[in-house]
């Protein structure tokens, strides 16, 4: 199973899911891949300074983070596409990703709320650790409800 984080820059928010998700799956014994891309990003832009030291202090290393540009080809690998805001969600299912497509809160609630994650970019450390804390709790959320409905459909 393949998981794609989505924001704008690919810099900040979905880095940080990706690396948080790629931990946490890891830890579980989960086969899930975890990879991100931006809606309006710099192909082979590091994480930004705040993703990357608060990724250092959580022991995630996201200094081989190179941002990429959101693709059809991208959203049609993915087996699940995770927003991190209602306008990612436009555009990726604009390039074809309906139906298996959601906002990252409303995807690990079970709600349609549509509540974005901000987005850090530019702001203090501590708005990137308070980031960083509600992708943990979300990123939890998401692999529980994935762990639940593979179990579920295993039985």
């Amino acid at each position: 199973m393949q998981l794609l984080l989505v924001c704008t820059g690919n810099t900040c928010r979905s880095p940080l899911a990706e690396f948080i998700g790629r931990d946490i799956a890891r830890a579980r014994g989960l086969n899930i891949e975890c990879v991100s891309a931006g809606t309006s990003a710099w192909d082979g832009a590091t994480a930004s300074d705040g993703a990357l030291l608060v990724g250092l202090e959580r022991g995630l290393d996201l200094a081989a983070h190179a941002s990429r540009t959101l693709t059809a080809e991208l959203i049609a690998q993915a087996s699940l596409v995770l927003c991190m805001g209602a306008q990612h969600l436009d555009q990726v299912n604009a390039l074809g990703g309906s139906g298996k497509s959601w906002v990252l809160s409303d995807f690990a609630h079970g709600t349609n709320a549509r509540r974005g994650v901000s987005d850090p970019f530019g702001a203090d450390l501590a708005t990137y650790r308070a980031t960083a804390d509600e992708l943990e709790q979300l990123m939890t959320k998401v692999l529980d409800r994935i762990s639940a409905e593979r179990h579920s459909a295993s039985n």
